[in-house]
């Protein structure tokens, strides 16, 4: 098979461009028409021929206002997701001491670029674009140019470590080979077009593009079809501008096969091949080189590849909402100011309707003529507010998002606490699939993340560590060091239970009495983490004193191995006691070569503590 000249590489890929671009065109529509009535242009419509087309008003009279339900409810929907998803945490490969600390350290890892990237964020970002669109992308790739400068070559650039550098990236952007396919991992490529600036791809490619035609979605402003009887209106609306000095950067990713065993990854931009060549990263489960996107969506839809939003459920009750409320306030516009019946040339028409009918108005008319009359309204057999009620359900029925998420209704405070867990509990399953597919996202983000480390990290990285007692720990890792990807969720950060119903359930266990040591009262140490929890952690002196016995107890735990340490008189030996324990029935220490030398340390240093304790006590009794 002849080998393809560079001309015909760069024809064929915008080819099969524009086919998987002209396929998925009402695809495109739907996603337009979901971020307009988002926005509150909820007078458009989707025409014959895929555009955005606005409905315009029929009478000047007409009340055309929108009454967005829409917005709120998306907004409560991203709120609940993004509160539902919990930390990773990372399992060691084998019960290995070396595999434990390697674990460790990816961990912190993910945790040090969670900080650095604002994962939080992201993940906002990403979940706004899958309620509104049905589906949302993260792209996990290596930037060669971030990280730490390490030298400057010869031209006098800095070189720098690289490090991993992640995005969101919309449907708009995203182009599969097969729109049938339900899963990334199904398609055999897969195409990322954006849109960048010809100086932007001269400065990453060192190829000079022409400009072309390139369009994009904005936001307007100006549209002022809205508005009722004397007033005008406008709402943002999406707009499609062409953007000056840009080209579309055409990224085709192929999937490794026969013919490209470690892939293929084509750029083209114009007509100009930026790049041909393998896949660069090795990011799949074997080790395989592959896609670096990661698919979220808000509702799966059988038999196809882009997600599904609530938005397109919403748009008739909607559309339907915004006629009632406009007609009620049409029926109250005549109801208030009516319609005057007037015989031809009996008044003076013109003054009439410039003036109309104020208070007091004295009405002149032609002798022998008919007098002006009041036309009555029929009396309205409608019930605008039971179908303005229904229409309110609706939304709810179909949106998952209840009163409970939006509203602070006071007959939810005369509910006991498990009934308002129950009900709490139904909200979040009926978004448990929107939820579900953003925790598998992050899950198999930091797990692109570890297998970038593990291909890139070539040289030694600095990595501060939040140690015990609030110290800095810095630590120097390689590639070598990361021995696990094996990503889960941390249960134990799993914060589907608010703060208000944690307090409340401590109050409650210390109401029954369980909190209380065998003396019927407080210790020092679960004093201080009640207080903590309840907010009060720093409300006494007294407080503090009990955080600095607890960290002096704790650096004892980790220098009792290499030192003998004192007892000082001025230990809080209860404490002290309570922490030595703990430590050894934790399992840090399980994980200590000298295990045994360890604790015989730690037992005779209890000893000594409980040695002072008894005498305090006595020499206590004496003085009373």
């Amino acid at each position: 098979m002849s080998k393809l000249t560079t001309k015909q590489i760069v024809e064929e890929v915008k080819a099969d461009y524009n086919a998987r671009r002209f396929a998925r065109m009402n695809l495109e529509a739907q996603w337009q028409l979901n971020i307009n009535f988002m926005m509150g242009n909820q007078y458009s419509y989707i025409a014959s021929n895929n555009s955005i087309r606005q409905d315009e008003k029929q009478y000047f009279w007409q009340e055309k206002e929108v009454f967005n339900h829409i917005a709120p409810v998306i907004e409560t929907r991203i709120s609940k997701i993004c509160s539902n998803t919990p930390s990773v945490t990372v399992i060691p490969a084998t019960t290995e001491e070396a595999d434990i600390e390697s674990a460790k350290l990816s961990k912190e890892i993910l945790s040090s670029v969670s900080n650095r990237l604002n994962l939080l964020d992201i993940e906002k970002t990403a979940t706004t674009w899958s309620e509104i669109c049905g589906t949302a992308f993260y792209k996990v790739v290596w930037n060669t140019n971030s990280g730490k400068m390490v030298a400057m070559d010869e031209s006098g650039n800095s070189i720098r470590e690289g490090d991993v550098q992640i995005e969101v990236i919309s449907p708009f952007e995203i182009f599969p080979d097969n729109l049938s396919c339900e899963r990334i991992e199904d398609v055999k490529s897969l195409i990322h077009a954006r849109a960048v600036d010809v100086d932007v791809v001269k400065s990453e490619w060192n190829v000079d593009v022409s400009p072309e035609e390139v369009h994009a979605f904005t936001l307007d402003s100006s549209y002022k079809g809205l508005g009722g009887l004397g007033y005008d209106a406008h709402i943002n609306k999406v707009a499609n501008v062409e953007l000056n000095n840009h080209c579309v950067v055409i990224e085709r990713y192929v999937r490794p096969s026969k013919r490209y065993p470690n892939g293929r990854l084509t750029i083209v931009a114009g007509d100009k091949l930026l790049f041909d060549g393998e896949l660069p990263y090795v990011n799949d489960e074997l080790n395989q080189r592959t896609f670096p996107f990661v698919k979220q969506i808000s509702n799966y839809l059988p038999g196809s590849f882009f997600g599904v939003s609530v938005v397109d459920r919403l748009i008739p009750v909607q559309r339907a909402y915004n006629a009632v409320r406009n007609r009620k306030h049409e029926y109250f516009n005549r109801a208030v100011m009516n319609v005057l019946a007037v015989e031809d040339g009996s008044v003076d028409t013109d003054a009439l309707e410039l003036e109309g009918l104020s208070p007091g108005k004295v009405l002149v008319y032609r002798q022998g003529s008919k007098i002006p009359e009041i036309i009555e309204n029929p009396e309205n057999t409608i019930n605008f507010d039971a179908e303005e009620e229904r229409l309110l359900d609706e939304f709810k029925a179909i949106s998952g998002v209840s009163d409970l998420m939006t509203d602070s209704y006071a007959q939810y405070a005369t509910m006991s606490a498990v009934a308002l867990e129950l009900l709490a509990e139904q909200d979040i399953s009926r978004l448990s699939t929107a939820i579900d597919s953003t925790k598998l996202a992050v899950k198999i983000v930091a797990k692109y993340i570890l297998r970038l480390y593990k291909q890139f990290a070539v040289i030694p990285r600095l990595l501060k560590i939040n140690g015990e007692n609030n110290s800095i720990q810095m630590y120097y890792w390689d590639k070598n060091e990361i021995s696990s990807d094996d990503v889960v969720f941390d249960t134990s950060t799993d914060n589907t239970e608010s703060l208000a119903q944690k307090r409340t359930m401590l109050l409650d266990l210390i109401r029954e009495g369980l909190m209380f040591d065998q003396d019927g009262k407080f210790s020092p140490s679960t004093r201080k983490k009640c207080l903590d929890l309840l907010g009060f952690g720093m409300w006494e002196n007294t407080v503090d004193l009990v955080s600095l016995h607890i960290n002096r107890a704790k650096e004892e735990n980790m220098q009792i191995e290499k030192t003998n340490i004192e007892v000082l008189p001025i230990d809080d030996h209860q404490i002290h006691i309570d922490e030595h324990t703990a430590y050894i029935l934790g399992g840090d220490i399980k994980s200590k070569n000298n295990q045994k030398v360890i604790i015989e340390k730690l037992l005779a240093h209890i000893d000594e503590h409980k040695k002072s304790l008894r005498l305090n006590k006595e020499n206590k009794e004496k003085g009373e």
